[in-house]
């Protein structure tokens, strides 16, 4: 008897393995490793937002709009549980998605206003926040890149034969991925640029 089951294990296993089942499995895995890594990325540029927002203020008090909204995108970004649930949500994953370019947004806002003082572009402290910041968006753009190319890997092995025959049996779905539109919005750092603006030429006479 025990001989028969572990034959009829083994050809299960063979089983699952011609259909996908290994497949599927391993690339799950790997979004799930991918996408660990973006929020990973994600969570040290809110780490580093605090910081930033002290450093203009003790230079900058008065432009408090601008400050207010990165600290209330920060905030938004902060109360998003992006656990790997996320991923098999479409309506959360976009939600993700819309916090994280507003926080993109308002730092851009934050970067545009800092280029009126001088002092506090010389200022130490705020140089390396910055060189942290600017390092930090292009590890999100390393690893949401990585993520786009995991989940674009799963979703074909669960759409095509005879892998989509195993997905819907066990339930496994097509993840959403980052739009086109948002990554265009957010793949681009926020600029870091030290150097004075040209002043307008003068008028002609």
């Amino acid at each position: 008897m025990r001989k028969f089951l572990n034959v009829l294990a083994a050809l299960a296993m063979l089983s699952l393995t011609n259909c996908g089942y290994n497949a599927i499995q391993t690339n799950d895995e790997q979004v799930k490793s991918a996408w660990s890594e973006v929020v990973n990325q994600y969570q040290r540029r809110a780490d580093l937002v605090p910081n930033l927002v002290n450093s203009v203020k003790g230079f900058a008090q008065q432009e408090k709009d601008v400050l207010l909204g990165v600290t209330n995108a920060r905030a938004k970004v902060g109360s998003i549980q992006a656990t790997p649930e996320v991923l098999n949500d479409p309506a959360a994953f976009q939600k993700f998605q819309a916090a994280q370019g507003e926080l993109s947004g308002a730092l851009s806002r934050l970067l545009v206003v800092t280029e009126n003082y001088p002092q506090l572009k010389s200022d130490a402290l705020f140089q390396n926040l910055m060189t942290q910041l600017e390092g930090t968006e292009n590890r999100i753009t390393v690893a949401r890149n990585r993520y786009i190319k995991t989940v674009q890997d799963y979703n074909v092995g669960v759409r095509t034969f005879p892998n989509n025959l195993t997905a819907m049996i066990f339930g496994y779905k097509e993840k959403p991925n980052f739009s086109v539109a948002n990554e265009n919005e957010i793949s681009t750092a926020p600029k870091v640029d030290f150097n004075p603006a040209p002043a307008p030429a003068a008028p002609a006479k």
